[in-house]
């Protein structure tokens, strides 16, 4: 990545000349032209006759349209826009196809003669030609203000550089957006009440372990929920007395538990200035009480051997470099060296030495032996670690529900601080990194490993990457629930607790049928759960390419790649229940009057890229969405967890 060729590659498309822009400002700009505000969103800056490039392209005509900065979101709206009916591609409710959330923006740059990047929160006073866009999710966005009018570049990216990179939480649009929330069915457990924890106690049959809370004000411990479950043999004082000896209060806590009574903890170092280890082996000690053998537990001390957040985070720009590069000709330059250059990221390296630790974890579990989970503070890489040994060893986790429930549990009411690795608020100090995403890329591995295993999809894994940057929900905006329940309470501006599991207020169902893996086999109820024999070997991992690639059209594979799959399961499925309903009908297979099946629209996968739903391509590849309703007409509901294929399924027949 320090080749001079890749660094000095950025090519300028603010200079062009005025007939490279082959369509006339009067055919193609609208004066009215604005993007759809939502409730509580307001217009900050405005600019007008604005050209936006295609990404990664070497051509130099631009699309002409509105640029606007608002509270919520960066917005580019042109007349000559896709109509919504004709296109199959995901579309969310609460942005446009040219929109980004302003929590999603990650660096601007300014671009002319030459390149310079913008820090936050400094006015520039120079006239801007033109802005580069970077977002935390990889994509980018090139503009050219050579047609605007004098002043509006500068104006809007002044607003940009103040909104976009707020100092305050406060500043977030989810404190603004007024609009009221949808009677949706909620299945995932917030985790709030101790009714939902004792129900998750319950379920996994765990002994020896009980809920208390001690923590009910957060005085146990800011970073961590009101109902906590800690061993039976501790008493709340004594948990009070060992917490003020553990880093930000975390002693040992439970997170699942086998029928056997084995359990998987997590739990924080101690103190810096504490140098004896009296109160961890208490601690241990009552944990090896609760298992029913009094099997002395195994500890995981994971910061001795994973990848630290700064590590992650070095990782991630450099695999961002390689997935966002700014030009055709930085792309292809890339192109030539991309394996070595894919090494040099390092990001598969952390992804296979996180599957390796969960492998290793869900072993031991899987012998009845207790793991206890710990790191320096015990909020990144033990929900990490914690949550792929779930997903390893306990099938109802691996449903959609589950899942959702797994994440709000391990992440959201225990406290990893997304607001802080997500870069919510600006700080120049901040410390930054994607452990979520780790996490997600895991699932993905794990995913093409075991199609089978998971109800939810790539579409799902992917799409909720996108949505920890939407200032509209609370569940990744917030570092602890007690942050979370004092903004819900504040007596001037309370905030609205929206959880992003209530996919309804961002998609239609149509997109959120896409999140169930048509290749899912719910596993019998009688069956003795197994571990999932993962492999953490690098030969075996993949590149994510549906996240990291879908913003470089270069690299779509038109009538190729997973869709194919995904969308052709579909479509035998919905004639599968076609078939089934008409015989039923018709009093059964062989009766009288029954037709066949309606012929599914095969041909038309061949117009689908490797990148869908997320596709952008401007070259007419887009099909109806008569294909999309055809081929999710299951009678399957997104909100259920009942079998999508039994074990009779002609998927699971021998060959």
């Amino acid at each position: 990545m320090n080749d001079k060729r890749m660094t000095n590659s950025f090519k300028s498309y603010v200079e062009l000349d005025d007939e490279s822009f082959s369509t006339s400002m009067e055919d193609s700009f609208c004066d009215n032209l604005s993007p759809r505000i939502l409730p509580g969103e307001m217009v900050i800056a405005e600019a007008n006759y604005v050209l936006m490039f295609a990404p990664v392209s070497q051509h130099k005509h631009g699309k002409s349209g509105t640029l606007t900065v608002t509270n919520f979101k960066l917005s580019f709206v042109t007349a000559d826009d896709k109509q919504k009916e004709d296109m199959i591609s995901q579309e969310n409710l609460l942005l446009g196809e040219n929109d980004v959330c302003l929590s999603n923006v990650d660096v601007l740059y300014l671009v002319g003669d030459k390149k310079k990047r913008l820090i936050p929160g400094k006015n520039i006073s120079e006239r801007v030609k033109g802005l580069h866009v970077v977002c935390k999710n990889m994509r980018t966005m090139t503009f050219s203000f050579k047609f605007s009018p004098v002043g509006h570049g500068k104006t809007l990216t002044n607003a940009l550089l103040h909104h976009a990179f707020p100092r305050r939480h406060q500043l977030l649009y989810a404190y603004d957006f007024s609009q009221l929330m949808k009677n949706a069915k909620r299945d995932t457990s917030m985790f709030r009440e101790a009714g939902e924890w004792g129900r998750e106690l319950a379920r996994t049959g765990c002994v020896g372990w009980r809920l208390t809370g001690v923590n009910h004000d957060f005085q146990l411990s800011n970073s961590l929920p009101q109902w906590l479950v800690v061993p039976s043999s501790v008493l709340d004082w004594q948990l009070s007395e060992a917490a003020r000896h553990f880093r930000l209060g975390r002693a040992p806590l439970w997170c699942w538990s086998n029928a056997h009574g084995a359990a998987l903890v997590r739990m924080a170092d101690l103190l810096p200035t504490i140098t004896d280890r009296v109160k961890e082996n208490i601690m241990l000690e009552t944990v090896r009480k609760s298992h029913p053998l009094l099997s002395t537990p195994v500890v995981m001390e994971l910061s001795k051997s994973l990848p630290s957040t700064k590590d992650i985070q070095t990782s991630f720009l450099k695999l961002r470099e390689l997935c966002a590069p700014e030009s055709e000709k930085q792309f292809w330059v890339q192109d030539n060296n991309f394996l070595s250059l894919m090494e040099n990221t390092r990001w598969l390296h952390t992804v296979s030495a996180c599957l390796s630790k969960a492998v290793e974890t869900s072993r031991l579990l899987h012998r009845d032996i207790t793991v206890v989970l710990q790191e320096a503070d015990g909020r990144d890489l033990c929900p990490l670690i914690g949550s792929l040994v779930q997903l390893m060893l306990d099938p109802h986790l691996r449903t959609i529900q589950g899942f959702q429930s797994l994440v709000q549990r391990e992440w959201v009411i225990m406290g990893h601080p997304f607001c802080t690795r997500l870069g919510h608020v600006y700080s120049t100090d901040g410390e930054q990194s994607p452990v979520f995403l780790v996490f997600l890329d895991c699932v993905w591995q794990l995913l093409q490993q075991f199609p089978t295993e998971f109800q939810m999809s790539e579409t799902y894994l992917t799409t909720l990457w996108d949505s920890v940057f939407f200032s509209t929900f609370d569940t990744f905006l917030f570092d602890c629930e007690r942050d979370r329940l004092l903004a819900a309470a504040e007596p001037n501006n309370p905030l609205t607790l929206r959880p992003v599991w209530d996919w309804g207020e961002q998609f239609l169902d149509r997109d959120v049928m896409l999140f169930s893996n048509p290749l899912y086999v719910h596993p019998p109820t009688s069956a003795t759960p197994v571990p999932l024999p993962a492999s953490s070997r690098l030969p075996v991992l993949q590149l994510w390419s549906q996240c990291y690639f879908r913003f470089i059209p270069l690299l779509e594979i038109v009538g190729g790649g997973n869709p194919q799959i995904d969308l052709s399961s579909r479509l035998l499925l919905s004639q599968i229940d076609t078939i089934e309903e008409t015989s039923e009908a018709a009093g059964g297979v062989g009766g009288g009057g029954v037709g066949p099946p309606p012929q599914a629209p095969l041909e038309s996968l061949s117009k689908i890229g490797s990148f869908f739903p997320f596709s952008r391509r401007s070259d007419g590849g887009h099909v109806s969405a008569a294909l999309l309703v055809s081929s999710l007409s299951l009678n399957q509901s997104f909100h259920s967890t009942e079998i999508m294929l039994d074990s009779q399924s002609i998927l699971n027949a021998p060959d």
